[in-house]
Parts: C-alpha cells; structure tokens; sequence
C-alpha cells in the first residue's frame, strides 16, 4: 500500500474530535508551529520550576521535545499528549500522538495494514463505532541509545471519519514491558472517549482539535 497522504484535501472540514485523556497528560497542539513552540516551552518551564542551575539541561530537553513534535507533525500529526502519572514515586512513562491520515481506504483491515506486522483485531468504541486496533512491539532508536533490555509497546487505533476520504490514528505507546499490559488498559481506555463532535461543546476534561 501506498503511504497515506498527511495534506489536509479541500472540501468541507471534517468534524472534530473529542478525546478525554488523564489529569497527568500534558497536551502539545502540534499546528500551527508557533503554538507547538509555545506550549513545548510552557512544559519545560513546568518540569524545571524552581531549578536555576542546570540552563544546559533545560536547553537540551526543550530541543529533543521540539524535535520529537517535529517528527510527529510529518506524520500528519495533529496534538501529542505525554504522561507525567507516577505510581509509587514511579514515572508511568507513555505517549498519544492523534495523526490525520486523508487517503481513501477499501476497509479497514486496509487501514490496519498501515502499521505493518502485529496483532490486528477489529473493535467497536462506543461512540464512533468500528474502528482496527493494532498492538505491537518495536525497539526504539531511543531505546537502543539508552542500552534499555526493553522494547516499546505500541497500540494504534485507525478511526474512520464521517463522510471523508481520511483516517484519524491514535498512536499510543509506554517503553514499561514489565507492566505493558497495564499501560495498554488504559490506553484502550482512553481510546474508548473517542467521540465526533460537529459543535463546539465546554465540558471539563475534554481535548478538541
């Protein structure tokens, strides 16, 4: 299959998307770039409140932020949300990137086929139906670089959108193997809030884009 194509087709605008995420889960719009900016050094700001001596530190981590949003806005990316939840003093380290893929599909077991090899299954969210859910496992250059024994747990959920040739992609992932399982109940946890919306709706909690 062909990549699937991350500009926005013209036409009428697709609806928008409602996603309840935990309290711990720091959002980043990744469009337009200079909101993406804004919000990364917002975050940084937060982590190194009350720490005046480490510049170079700060520096460095805003720079890998910044690239890791990059990254994700070239694969058609929309927000990212990273977990700062801890357990016992332990960081619940995960991620969600909410991608936008405008390709026409046959099914979906055509849009799973996107993510390559792993554990395809068909799924029904209680709000917008049918969608593919695929987990799987990879090793990641960040992984390798930090001599980690462990491989990143990925779960993807390819979401049709109403009457549009597009995809919307959630792409959840936690380098914690030893409690993946865990990780991944709450990741089809969050998946299940999942929600079109075609007006603008202020309830606590909510992300829209």
């Amino acid at each position: 299959m062909t990549q699937a194509r991350t500009a926005q087709p013209a036409g009428p605008r697709a609806p928008v998307f409602g996603l309840i995420t935990p309290e711990d889960w720091y959002r980043i719009p990744l469009l337009p770039a200079d909101r993406r900016e804004a919000s990364v050094s917002a975050l940084v700001k937060r982590q190194f409140a009350g720490v005046d001596d480490q510049p170079v530190l700060r520096r460095k981590a805003e720079e890998q932020l910044l690239g890791t949003a990059d990254a994700a806005v070239q694969q058609g990316g929309v927000v990212l949300y990273l977990s700062f939840l801890e357990a016992g003093g332990i960081p619940l380290s995960a991620s969600l990137l909410v991608s936008r893929l405008y390709e026409r599909f046959d099914g979906l077991d055509a849009v799973a086929a996107l993510a390559g090899s792993g554990e395809v299954t068909l799924e029904t969210l209680p709000a917008v139906g049918r969608v593919a859910r695929l987990r799987r496992q990879e090793r990641t250059k960040q992984s390798r670089k930090l001599g980690s024994e462990f491989e990143d747990t990925v779960v993807e959920y390819f979401v049709p959108v109403p009457d549009r040739d597009e995809v919307l992609m959630l792409t959840f992932s936690t380098p914690l193997e030893p409690i993946a399982d865990a990780m991944v109940e709450l990741f089809d946890a969050v998946a299940g809030t999942l929600r079109w919306q075609h007006r603008q709706e202020e309830r606590t909690g909510e992300e829209r884009e």
